[in-house]
């Protein structure tokens, strides 16, 4: 390691408490996937919202502390994404939710990935996080533990279950939508570049 690396890794690039709360919540996961499959639903909410409060805090302390790295917002939306992931997981392996629901997310995140190559190819690392995503991810993230609590207390679970659900077909119907307008963005992206090479080869 170069000692410029190394005073870039300690001088907050990478081990600042933002970055370490991000770190933390990823490591989490293994947990929470671990209480699920146990159908420990009432610990795996517990982690679920020790990570949402971590989520809330690293963003916050990133702002406040003027923390903000590109490793910062590389984690929080792996985190996001590993916890969904998580939960389809074990809930579809425990037969509390189908497959298929699963399959949806997994196949629109799949998407974006193929779609990570050529983005690269014209220059760009990430397109610009859009409402719709965020939007998405909120309401995913929020119908997990209502589904859970519904597990729970069953007295109230015909409440707690369709307003669950709800929000998980709203999230899922977001999700679908915000990968379009991402891979629209690409698309505008693609056309401009090959504009500005076009116009390169004219002016020469």
């Amino acid at each position: 390691m170069t000692p410029g690396a190394k005073t870039g890794f300690l001088n907050g690039e990478v081990v600042n408490v933002p970055n370490l709360l991000s770190f933390l919540r990823i490591l989490l996961v293994p947990v929470f996937l671990w209480l699920l499959l146990h159908q420990l639903f009432l610990a795996a909410i517990a982690v679920l919202a020790f990570a949402g409060l971590t989520d809330f805090l690293d963003g916050y302390l990133a702002r406040k502390l003027n923390q903000t790295t590109k490793l910062g917002k590389m984690l929080d939306p792996v985190a996001d994404r590993l916890y969904i992931f998580a939960t389809l997981l074990a809930l579809s392996a425990t037969g509390y939710v189908p497959w298929w629901l699963a399959g949806l997310v997994i196949l629109r995140d799949f998407l974006m990935l193929i779609s990570l190559p050529i983005l690269a190819s014209v220059g760009y690392g990430s397109l610009p996080v859009h409402y719709l995503g965020k939007a998405s991810t909120f309401a995913l993230l929020y119908s997990f533990p209502l589904l859970l609590m519904g597990k729970i207390f069953t007295e109230a679970a015909f409440i707690i279950t369709p307003i669950a659900w709800a929000f998980a077909l709203w999230g899922v119907a977001l999700y679908w939508w915000s990968g379009f307008v991402y891979l629209w963005q690409l698309v505008l992206l693609i056309r401009k570049e090959r504009q500005k090479a076009t116009n390169v080869n004219v002016s020469k």
